[in-house]
């Protein structure tokens, strides 16, 4: 029985060796990566994607407070906001998402801090990307641009001039929830701006709040996309998302 068991110990070893000399062992053929056309520009939305807004049609946008027509203005392949318009949400909802923003603050500067350029990108209508006028304006860390508002300070502040196009690239992972309501696992956010790391798959550690420490509260898998109406003209262009 022991020369046996030395005898297998010996064929193991002998077909381990066989097996790390031949690159075929370690090749993986299944499942085979489905084909998604990418778009003709970095900021093209990919065939798969869902696009949200490319050019004046809104159709894909409703008010927040009622859920009718937006009152943003449209014109030149973007929408802007108009001072108490309201805030707006997209018609579907989303969890884990890949998301592609254009966004510009107005060209003329008119205030500073807060108040310059202001406006904010809610994954599931709660968890806010902050968008602001952050070139040469000093305001807290972590509610400049790029930033998990009042929750994580970007790595970089990546902005450009007034009245520029800027970019947001984002991957968003939902959170989830036990049965009892507890937290299960943290939403998660990784956000490029003009092509700049500024977020590197950081916790979100709950939703925005303005006054006290965010926190969470229990939600359905997919909410809307809202964008913010915090009173100045930010404009957006080129919104598309794919459901991951």
């Amino acid at each position: 029985m022991r020369n046996m068991r030395t005898l297998i110990f010996v064929l193991t070893i002998s077909i381990s060796s066989v097996q790390a000399q031949d690159a075929k062992f370690t090749e993986v053929w299944r499942p085979e990566p489905r084909t998604v056309l990418p778009g003709k520009s970095p900021s093209d939305a990919p065939a798969d994607a869902i696009v949200l807004l490319n050019g004046n049609d809104l159709s894909q946008w409703e008010n927040v407070s009622d859920k009718k027509t937006i009152k943003w203005r449209s014109g030149d392949n973007a929408m802007t906001v108009i001072k108490g318009g309201g805030n707006i949400q997209t018609k579907q909802s989303f969890g884990d998402c890949q998301l592609h923003i254009e966004w510009r603050t107005p060209a003329e500067v008119k205030a500073s801090g807060q108040n310059r350029g202001n406006s904010g990108i809610f994954f599931m209508s709660r968890y806010e990307l902050q968008v602001l006028d952050s070139y040469g304006n000093r305001t807290y860390s972590n509610g400049q641009a790029g930033s998990i508002y009042k929750q994580h300070i970007p790595l970089v502040n990546a902005s450009k001039a007034p009245g520029e196009w800027q970019t947001y690239d984002v991957i968003f992972t939902a959170p989830r929830f036990n049965a009892d309501s507890s937290v299960k696992s943290p939403a998660r956010i990784t956000v490029f701006q003009n092509g700049i790391l500024v977020q590197n798959n950081v916790e979100i550690i709950g939703s925005t709040s303005n006054v006290g420490i965010a926190h969470y509260i229990p939600h359905p898998e997919k909410l809307p996309l809202m964008l913010q109406d915090h009173g100045d003209e930010v404009s957006f262009r080129n919104v598309w998302v794919r459901e991951l």
